[in-house]
């Protein structure tokens, strides 16, 4: 379906630089984040799977930075809200649940950590580990190396507005200013950090520390999609000229529970969320497409189906795949004797 209006109207994703089927795109993988969030929030309360951490509220965000990084070069470095994030930069839906099931073909750990623990590497998703912002310092730590090789790629880094005031924040941002690195660094402001609203955690905006380190700051609407691509992509085009980092604060909400295990309306109201769906950047980026003239309902009814049909392969095949075996646990810990010993 092509835009319908007059000749010469111009849509703002065509503005961006962005096709009729980019946006398109860009919709339908944060649909599959939210139906990836809805089956295992259902699979956790099966006893399935033991544990879920969400992302819904931030899937705009995470895909419209996707869109503005090049996902052939460059290295990402994702917290474990990122879902959206990773399935469009590559990863499967089927890749995804042998991560919550902890099968032994999860390719982020084998199984061996706790979803939202990205590791991919034919994609360059780095592996994080559990404390909370460590994944800065290893993302500017990249970006010095393509610094030094002289190569053309950025790492690209998120987190929550909580973790921004832990020392590895503060500690990468000023190395990466210093040497002016190629590094996109992005804070996923979703207001609470586990249970502390953010008026408890910060005095200012995180944007505006990037002053006291030498490089720009800007803070974003986080459910537009669209602007969050602007911002990224403009971000990358400053760091491969060599002008350095970016640092960029996504304003948005997180519209469930911190994880399965948290009862949110112990430190919220059911108004405050209910209130905040309505800025819902799913259903934002749905009213944009429909009012460009490129989507409708009954197309985006048979979206839906498609996408549950392909979460549904993705459970059965993750539910019947084995577990890692004992034997297994230090594969991959130790280099094989052939390229330096154990």
């Amino acid at each position: 379906m092509s835009s319908q209006g007059t000749a010469d109207t111009v849509h703002r994703h065509q503005q961006l630089g962005l096709s009729d089927g980019e946006v398109l795109d860009m919709y339908k993988y944060m649909l599959l984040a939210r139906k990836f969030d809805e089956r295992c929030l259902l699979l956790q309360r099966a006893g399935k799977i033991n544990f879920h951490v969400s992302g819904v509220g931030q899937e705009a965000a995470q895909v419209g930075a996707a869109f503005g990084l090049d996902r052939d070069h460059d290295y990402y470095l994702p917290y474990y809200r990122d879902y959206g994030f990773v399935l469009a930069v590559g990863m499967t839906p089927r890749e995804l649940m042998l991560s919550a099931f902890a099968k032994a073909e999860d390719p982020n750990s084998g199984g061996r950590q706790m979803p939202g623990h990205f590791g991919h590497k034919k994609l360059r998703i780095v592996t994080g580990s559990s404390p909370v912002t460590t994944q800065v310092p290893h993302a500017v730590g990249f970006a010095l190396a393509a610094k030094m090789k002289k190569q053309k790629f950025v790492s690209f880094v998120t987190f929550g507005e909580g973790s921004s005031n832990q020392g590895d924040f503060h500690e990468g941002a000023n190395f990466a200013g210093v040497h002016k690195l190629p590094v996109i660094i992005m804070c996923e402001n979703n207001q609470y950090a586990i249970s502390v609203p953010i008026h408890k955690q910060l005095s200012g905006k995180i944007s505006d520390r990037a002053l006291g380190y030498g490089f720009p700051g800007l803070r974003v609407d986080g459910n537009d999609a669209l602007e969050v691509y602007a911002a990224v992509k403009e971000a990358r085009q400053r760091a491969i000229a060599g002008e350095g980092p970016t640092l960029i604060e996504a304003m948005m909400y997180r519209l469930s529970p911190h994880s399965t295990s948290d009862n949110d309306l112990a430190y919220r109201t059911k108004e405050e969320v209910e209130e905040n769906w309505k800025k819902d950047g799913v259903l934002r980026m749905k009213n944009y497409l429909m009012d460009c003239g490129i989507w409708d309902e009954a197309r985006d009814v048979d979206l839906a189906s498609q996408l549950a049909l392909e979460m549904k392969e993705a459970t059965e095949y993750a539910d019947n795949a084995p577990y890692p075996k004992p034997e297994d646990t230090l594969t991959h810990v130790y280099a094989d004797s052939e390229e330096g010993g154990r």
